[in-house]
């Protein structure tokens, strides 16, 4: 039987990739992917029944769609971190959270902790199998001229792909433990990305949880910071032959394990102690 994923329809060339084949209207100007589409993609690889096949074309595509918008800023790297900090708070909105019950359909009916270990285990495999793939396309470097290929570009689309998968996840897992995070669809994108950078759950009875669309400075710099862990962690992705495929995807899996158990004891029922 033919997965889903063996159905997704090949990458588009660098040429046309993200553009939806429309020109700039501005005579001279490069053909720039828009936001929507970017987005688009990153939700597309956050699917959880996507197969190693439709996963590869999938990050390929978005490896265009970051080369289309512009990659002088990924050769400097405080501007790289700008520019992924941009990136993933403009991609964070289109991420998709299912909510409580859809989850439960889509389960089987587990609910609580059972459908805790069943969202922390398919990111898991998710944020692997990215790893996977920019470690298998690394590899033709190796053995080829470069040509379409940079190792920032890949390093960036790497990044922004494994941030969107472990936001759906501490967004699904906050719906699994019946914890609302407040505001609108905007807001709560911004209050994920916060929870992301410090890998803790969301507490909705603190004051100004939900408030804002936007990052504050401190929360901001806190993003950059954790951006930069993530983005240093992929490097193994350049490991030569397939060794980055391997080592990626298996510090890729890791990572976002720790991630979900972090959030997991922060959302979890805790017994009353003895006297409360």
């Amino acid at each position: 039987m033919m997965s889903r994923s063996d159905q997704a329809p090949d990458a588009p060339s660098p040429a046309s990739t993200g553009t939806g084949g429309a020109a700039d209207p501005t005579p001279g100007s490069e053909l720039v992917p828009r936001d929507e589409e970017l987005g688009a993609t990153v939700a597309a690889l956050t699917d959880d029944d996507l197969g190693r096949g439709g996963r590869r074309r999938l990050l390929g595509r978005l490896v265009g769609q970051v080369r289309a918008r512009g990659t002088s800023s990924l050769f400097k790297p405080k501007a790289a971190l700008r520019w992924l900090t941009d990136t993933v708070a403009e991609i964070a909105p289109h991420v998709p959270i299912r909510d409580r019950e859809t989850l439960r359909r889509h389960f089987d009916g587990l609910d609580g902790d059972a459908l805790a270990a069943r969202l922390v285990r398919n990111a898991v495999r998710a944020t692997a199998g990215v790893g996977a793939a920019g470690g298998g396309v690394a590899a033709v470097e190796w053995v080829a001229t470069p040509t379409l290929l940079s190792a920032p570009v890949l390093l960036a689309a790497e990044t922004v792909a494994v941030v969107a998968i472990e936001l759906k996840l501490i967004g699904e897992l906050h719906e699994a433990y019946g914890v609302q995070v407040p505001g609108t669809a905007g807001q709560r994108a911004m209050v994920l990305l916060r929870s992301w950078a410090a890998q803790r759950g969301v507490n909705p009875l603190v004051p100004g949880v939900g408030v804002g669309a936007v990052l504050g400075t401190a929360a901001r710099n806190e993003l950059r910071d954790r951006l930069l862990r993530r983005f240093g962690r992929n490097l193994t992705t350049l490991g030569p032959f397939l060794t980055g495929a391997a080592v990626a995807g298996f510090l890729n899996g890791r990572a976002t394990r720790g991630l979900g158990n972090r959030i997991r004891e922060d959302l979890r029922p805790h017994p009353p102690a003895i006297g409360d």
